[in-house]
């Protein structure tokens, strides 16, 4: 397996970051609403584990939608390919 270059490594760790700080973000302000204590109500943890479960079935289930929708693209272009003519022209 070839090495990523040192630029594309760092966008690809810039691109999670800023999705995890997003989730992070996102589950906060709708989880958490007792600012009283110091500790976490078992209320919110659970409430934040769900959040981030369904954030990560939601896209889970988008990249198979995106592999599907690709392997039907690549399916009619090499269709139309073996008829001489291509899709949308």
């Amino acid at each position: 397996m070839a090495e990523q270059p040192a630029a594309e490594q760092i966008k690809q760790f810039r691109d999670f970051l800023q999705t995890y700080n997003r989730i992070s973000e996102n589950c906060f302000v709708d989880c958490v609403h007792d600012f009283t204590s110091r500790k976490i109500l078992d209320t919110e943890d659970t409430c934040a584990s769900h959040c981030l479960a369904k954030y990560m079935k939601v896209t889970q289930r988008i990249g198979q939608r995106f592999q599907e929708y690709q392997l039907t693209q690549n399916e009619a272009m090499i269709a139309a390919q073996g008829k001489g003519i291509l899709p949308g022209r």
